[in-house]
């Protein structure tokens, strides 16, 4: 049961980084605008104007969130699946919140693909638990 639970977690992780991926993107989005006349004031000006862009801070305080809650649930976890459990949904929740904020999935063959490693990651889950 330990270890359904540690999946319950681990999943969280993954959607925390996943759903997080694309606001941040978007929050991001007039990062390459800013011009500095060298790279030590580049650096700032890029870091001030995204520590004052809550569009940007939100998402990527919950994605660190999500990186806390890995790092807690690692020690409960078998890594076998912690890794693929964590990285491989992380790109399922990504391309699914991409798509609510209106992004195009590329192809039927990426959707496809999203629903084969939830498949392989059920039968991974499975296989330890039983």
């Amino acid at each position: 049961m330990m270890l359904l639970g540690s999946a319950v977690w681990l999943v969280t992780v993954a959607f925390f980084w996943g759903a997080t991926n694309p606001f941040i993107k978007r929050g991001s989005k007039g990062i390459e605008t800013i011009q500095s006349s060298s790279p030590l004031k580049q650096f700032f000006a890029e870091l001030w104007f995204l520590i004052t862009t809550w569009q940007y801070l939100v998402p990527f305080i919950i994605n660190q969130a999500g990186s806390v809650l890995y790092y807690i649930t690692l020690a409960s976890s078998d890594l076998t699946l912690a890794v693929p459990i964590t990285n491989s949904l992380t790109f399922v929740f990504t391309a699914i919140s991409g798509h609510i904020l209106g992004e195009r999935v590329k192809s039927k063959k990426t959707m496809f693909g999203m629903l084969l490693v939830i498949i392989g990651v059920t039968f991974c889950v499975l296989d330890r638990v039983t």
